[in-house]
């Protein structure tokens, strides 16, 4: 299966990302609605349009009818199975982050949030939300550290390294999926497009107390991960491996903690959080 296949079989519908939002909510500590963190830090009071690309089932949708309900909001996705679970139902668009059909400057606000790390050219991508935003428009890009949830990797890193022969430390194998656009590296990337870009992150954990859960969490990422497995490994042999060294932690510890750190960047080139200096220095 292709990476483009197992994305397409991922975002059939929301089913998958539901199980990871719901995991979510129950076992992270603080238990923070992500998708209102991210827009109170993105400065919306005052914008008109927002365009949100990738939004999946519409997450940050809910959010904006709640808290932000005078902005006129159009939600995209390259998959029209997961977008046709989005309540926006007026203003739903299928289509390629690479070539947005909107006009040049027509939307103050483009949310990108954990998707980028999915698109094939995310240079282009970016070009693209800054041909469509507003020259004080803003960008969104909520995504995970490098760093995310270290205690998944290390299973994942011993499980590989135990069944495989292909798999050496530095293999492109133990790399995460997230691994193409994240807080780290997202900030070179939109500071190539934009004058300022300003990082915000979120540590929390996921806390589980028992094994069925983290199966769960693992198993819904399977059209994404096994596309990226050895050639020599199975996915069942590998979530076989991964239940064996979750349940000894747990039998052992009580718990297994999964530390998280996930966050948004925001850039613009006159606007939002930058707009009192750029016009401080209009008046200098």
């Amino acid at each position: 299966m292709s990476n483009v296949d197992g994305l397409r079989q991922q975002y059939a519908d929301d089913r998958h990302l539901r199980v990871r939002q719901e995991i979510h909510e129950q076992y992270s500590i603080p238990n923070v609605d992500f998708a209102a963190w991210v827009l109170e830090r993105g400065g919306l009071v005052g914008q008109k349009r927002v365009l949100d690309v990738g939004s999946g089932s519409g997450s940050y949708y809910r959010v904006i009818q709640k808290h932000y309900p005078s902005i006129e909001y159009i939600a995209t996705d390259f998959f029209y199975g997961v977008l046709a679970r989005n309540e926006a139902q007026n203003y739903r668009v299928v289509c390629d982050a690479q070539q947005l059909p909107f006009a040049d400057a027509s939307v103050d606000v483009v949310m990108a949030n954990h998707m980028l790390f999915h698109v094939q050219d995310i240079e282009q991508a970016i070009v693209e939300f800054k041909r469509v935003l507003n020259p004080d428009g803003v960008l969104l890009t909520a995504t995970n550290s490098i760093q995310t949830m270290p205690e998944f990797q290390a299973l994942f890193r011993r499980a590989l390294l135990l069944l495989s022969t292909h798999v050496r430390p530095n293999s492109p194998y133990l790399l995460p999926p997230h691994e193409p656009f994240t807080l780290e590296n997202g900030v070179r990337r939109l500071a190539r497009h934009f004058f300022a870009v300003v990082r915000h992150d979120l540590p929390s954990a996921l806390v589980f107390p028992e094994v069925d859960p983290v199966m769960a969490y693992l198993q819904s990422l399977r059209s994404i991960r096994e596309s990226m497995l050895p050639p020599d490994i199975t996915w069942d042999a590998l979530m076989e491996a991964m239940y064996d060294q979750v349940n000894r932690v747990i039998t052992l510890q009580g718990e297994l903690v999964i530390n998280k750190l996930s966050g948004v960047l925001i850039a613009s080139d006159a606007g939002g959080f930058i707009s009192d200096y750029c016009a401080h220095m209009q008046r200098s």
